[in-house]
């Protein structure tokens, strides 16, 4: 898989899981449907169910601050995605056009990208947000 797909999927798991937690939920769930109907309608009634399931996961996660629990959900919607546009390349630009309706400034969250090259006994240290050291 190319690297701007697999971004892809990484960016659309973030922002479906998130929006699936405010009011964008419905318009999230009517995007969503309709694209799994389109490029694999035999799933699309089974993806459907399992946004709501999520939907559920990720409100009780969300009011107990369990970030663990809404980062594998991220994942495995990421995961889901990433499969389809493996399976279906072609849904990529219908995904990006939905991203863009449902979060058009990004706001759900940034992209991060990062490069690292270490030589000899170098260490490099990375993080997307936060990032804590324990004493040794």
């Amino acid at each position: 898989m190319d690297p701007d797909t697999a971004l892809l999927a990484q960016t659309a798991g973030v922002t479906l899981v998130t929006l699936m937690t405010t009011d964008a939920w419905r318009r999230t769930q009517d995007g969503i449907g309709q694209l799994w109907r389109r490029v694999q309608p035999q799933r699309a009634e089974a993806v459907v169910a399992e946004l709501a399931a999520t939907r559920e996961d990720a409100l009780a996660a969300g009011g107990v601050g369990d970030q663990e629990t809404l980062g594998e959900l991220h994942l495995e919607w990421q995961g889901r995605l990433r499969r389809l546009l493996v399976a279906q390349p072609e849904a990529a630009v219908e995904l990006r056009r939905l991203l863009d309706v449902l979060d058009p400034d990004g706001a759900t969250g940034p992209t991060v990208t990062q490069h690292a090259t270490a030589s000899g006994h170098a260490r490099i240290y990375q993080a997307g947000r936060d990032q804590h050291h324990a004493p040794r």
